[in-house]
């Protein structure tokens, strides 16, 4: 078989150790590393030595990530997934691990995986630990539910967000503990003044001093994980370049889209389009188009595969808000799948018309958005056939249907 790197190298990256095979013109020569700065350096040194040009790696974890920093700009580093090489049968040992990865490198047998920048790679930690964090809050107001419930306070059953402006002031009276429930439902703000009935009997629980301490440290939590995720917002809004600010600005535009999703949006794919050949490849990395699952003619299913969980969690609550904007072609889209494939298809599906409108803003970003409306689906077939499948739905349900005469 042809050698399409002769001079390569495979690793096998671990927590404390590194093990690295050298291919040369066919010969192989192996050796271990630690995963100090030093000792990774050391590595360079020794792959340089043997005049090593491109390298290959597992991804594991975050392990490949100090391996890649050290050597990215020295030699070609090409990060592949493990499931591709891990389908090789007959590896035992670490030494054979990467004796594998470096022969299939020769050969070209790997296809590396998409690693960006390092200013993208950054802005992706921000944005995925402020979605961690937001996470995090979600969590903790669920524990401020469950301590109301524990203490029969209905507040939940009254108020959408029992975090937000009037919720808020509710809670920190209820910690207070000074005011009676008819007071604490003056409390609320002219939009919630219409509920101060179902407030007053919601309040009217049974509240103990250590509800009151359970609510005040969660509430602390809540707004310590408030703080922080400003903090982010701000860093994000940083390290943002003016060509990731107008993307941003642009994919706002769509419906579902807010600027933190934007900026989740924009921190897995970057600005870059020109790396996907077609808005197709882009769904595929992302793990959005249906899988391909085929033998012997029978189709065994079409799942979505696992990708880009952060980009994919993203996009599908995009298309959850997008599916209920009025008026709009994705809540006509969602609406016509969800009776035919359920609501879960229907949202991934809405989902991946999002990337598509992605994709091509961000490949021209002086074009605005515009949408097709929400009667673009009924308009696109050619009337006679839509009339066609009409009269057959009819005929379906028992009806006689009298087609007039040609």
């Amino acid at each position: 078989m042809e050698r399409v790197y002769p001079r390569c190298a495979g690793l096998d990256v671990h927590k404390g150790s590194v093990f690295a095979c050298a291919r040369v013109d066919g010969r192989e020569s192996v050796e271990t590393f630690g995963t100090s700065s030093r000792e990774l350096l050391r590595l360079g040194d020794w792959l340089a030595s043997l005049g090593v040009t491109d390298v290959a790696m597992e991804s594991t974890g975050v392990f490949w990530k100090p391996v890649w920093n050290l050597l990215e700009g020295r030699l070609g580093v090409m990060l592949v997934n493990a499931r591709h090489v891990k389908q090789v049968p007959g590896r035992k040992t670490d030494v054979k691990d990467c004796q594998c990865i470096a022969q299939l490198l020769a050969h070209g047998l790997l296809q590396p995986s998409f690693v960006p920048e390092r200013p993208q790679r950054e802005l992706r930690d921000l944005c995925r630990q402020r979605t961690q964090l937001l996470g995090d809050r979600a969590r903790v107001v669920n524990r401020v539910h469950k301590t109301l419930e524990d203490a029969n306070v209905k507040l939940a059953s009254v108020a959408t967000d029992v975090t937000g402006k009037s919720g808020r002031a509710i809670l920190d009276a209820i910690v207070e503990g000074k005011l009676s429930p008819e007071q604490m439902a003056e409390l609320v703000h002219r939009r919630m003044a219409a509920k101060k009935p179902a407030l007053r009997e919601a309040l009217a629980g049974r509240v103990t001093p250590h509800h009151r301490f359970m609510l005040r440290q969660l509430l602390d939590q809540v707004d310590h994980l408030d703080r922080q995720v400003e903090s982010f917002d701000a860093r994000v809004e940083e390290v943002m370049t003016p060509l990731e600010r107008e993307a941003v600005k642009r994919l706002d535009e769509v419906p579902g889209f807010d600027v933190r999703t934007g900026q989740n949006v924009v921190a897995e794919v970057g600005t870059d389009m020109t790396r996907f050949p077609s808005e197709h490849h882009l769904a595929s990395w992302a793990g959005l188009c249906p899988g391909n699952n085929e033998s012997a003619g029978k189709r065994r299913g079409g799942r979505t595969r696992k990708a880009n969980r952060w980009l994919k969690a993203a996009l599908t609550q995009a298309a959850w808000g997008a599916g209920r904007t009025r008026r709009s072609y994705f809540s006509a889209q969602h609406r016509r799948l969800t009776t035919r494939r359920g609501v879960k298809r229907a949202t991934v599906a809405v989902a991946h018309s999002l990337l598509g409108v992605t994709y091509h803003l961000l490949s021209d970003l002086s074009k605005p958005y515009v949408d097709l409306g929400h009667d673009y689906l009924q308009k696109r077939p050619d009337p006679a056939a839509r009339a066609e499948r009409m009269i057959r739905q009819l005929e379906n349900l028992g009806y006689t249907v009298t087609r007039p005469a040609a």
